[in-house]
């Protein structure tokens, strides 16, 4: 995925340049490295000598002790609906690590484990917001992120949601635009297991004869004899190409025995190839303006120009695979990097080589497109291919069209407080 690093990205066009424009290589569930799904059921957490320890892993930031006064509207933050979400992020801590290194970094187990069983005494479980900032107080030190250079780390905030869009189990009239399934011949080879200097590293192709080849482009996937399975056919070009961008998303099927039935398409794979921007495209060929390359004026091109729909689709040859999920719980998103199902603006996105997956961080940024503060207490949760550096962050919104508005116009500066048990001392990872 190094090949995607260097995303490019108009405004107002995927202004986040989201986690998923093409989503990360390790980490996601059901891929090598990734972490195992949260556990169902109440939290369990494993005595300290049964948490088996694995060489630490280095973090490319420093971090500042400080105090909670000096988190920029901590006081502020509504935290009466967080005790499900801490409870819920524990259960990801509390997962033994495997000390692969193709996996994304993760908090250290042990050092969170007194603080996980104490959130586990079902006595100790706050009433009220201002219990829950007790309670985090208590057990937790804010620490403040800082750069290679020991100075306090801003960068760039961006955001990403989960699209709703609508689809049919079956081609027929508007239904033109598959969502794949992963296809059988897809190879990913781990170069790491053949050079430990690779490690994490990858690649996808497939077998011809005895070679392994690049997999098929996008433009040779839709004029191949033999396509990948479909889930389900969508009734907008753009809304299918934006879905795989952001890398998941819901779908109201519209027909046959399951409509009115929302489903998920979660990220399960892709075809290797890299990303290229259609609103780029566009732009190349003359047909908008940098100013232009928004997802409406991609749409009324696309409607005003529906035989070269194509044309424009197969400028990027990634194409994301998917599998089924039932939605469970509306009110939560897809399963990130972590395992764990992602909570609306409380989850984000970050470079592991900076924040470990798991660690409660505290974001002082703006709303989008605007000075306005926001200051809260999230998880970090996520990965992605163009969220690198220290204090970089993706900020998860949730789903639908508010959502997918409001990141879309997010692209703000931030900084981040790590917020790690007080008995552990600095901040790790594994």
């Amino acid at each position: 995925m190094k090949r995607f690093l260097s995303l490019l990205c108009l405004p107002p066009l995927l202004a986040a340049c989201s986690l998923s424009e093409v989503p990360p290589e390790s980490g996601l569930p059901g891929q090598p490295g990734a972490a195992a799904p949260a556990p169902a059921g109440p939290l369990v957490v494993p005595p300290l000598s049964a948490l088996r320890d694995t060489p630490a892993r280095a973090l490319g930031g420093r971090f500042q002790r400080v105090g909670w006064a000096d988190l920029p509207g901590w006081s502020n933050d509504d935290l009466s609906q967080f005790w499900p979400l801490f409870i819920r992020n524990c259960k990801g801590l509390m997962r033994p690590t495997s000390g692969n290194l193709a996996a994304p970094a993760r908090a250290t187990p042990r050092a969170w484990q007194p603080v996980c069983a104490a959130a586990a005494d079902p006595a100790r479980a706050p009433g009220d917001a201002a219990a829950m900032r007790q309670f985090l107080q208590t057990y937790l030190q804010p620490w403040r992120l800082n750069g290679a250079d020991n100075r306090p780390a801003a960068n760039t905030v961006t955001g990403y949601y989960e699209p709703l869009v609508r689809g049919s189990r079956r081609q027929g009239g508007p239904y033109q635009w598959p969502l794949y399934a992963v296809p059988d011949d897809l190879l990913t080879i781990d170069l790491g297991a053949v050079y430990p200097e690779l490690a994490g590293k990858r690649v996808r192709g497939k077998l011809v004869g005895k070679r392994v080849v690049p997999y098929d482009t996008r433009a040779a996937i839709e004029s191949s004899g033999k396509r990948p399975p479909a889930i389900v056919w969508i009734d907008d070009p753009v809304d299918n190409f934006f879905l795989q961008v952001q890398g998941s998303g819901r779908v109201l099927l519209t027909d046959g025995p399951d409509a009115g039935t929302t489903i998920r398409v979660a990220y399960a794979d892709h075809n290797g190839q890299p990303y290229a921007s259609i609103g780029r495209w566009l732009i190349a060929q003359g047909e908008l303006r940098a100013d232009q390359a928004s997802m409406q004026n991609i749409r009324a091109w696309a409607q005003r120009n529906p035989d070269r729909v194509p044309e424009m689709l197969n400028a990027n040859p990634a194409v994301v695979f998917f599998r089924e999920e039932a939605v469970v719980d509306p009110e939560l998103g897809p399963k990130g990097a972590y395992g764990i199902p992602l909570a609306p603006r409380r989850s984000i996105a970050v470079d592991t080589g900076f924040v470990p997956l798991g660690t409660p961080v505290y974001l002082a940024t703006t709303w989008p497109a605007s000075d306005r503060p926001l200051q809260r207490l999230v998880f970090a949760q996520d990965t992605g291919a163009a969220i690198r550096g220290a204090a970089r962050a993706d900020f998860y919104w949730g789903y639908g069209e508010e959502a997918g508005a409001q990141a879309g116009r997010m692209k703000q500066r931030g900084q981040m407080w790590v917020l790690w048990p007080k008995q552990a001392g600095e901040p790790s990872a594994r």
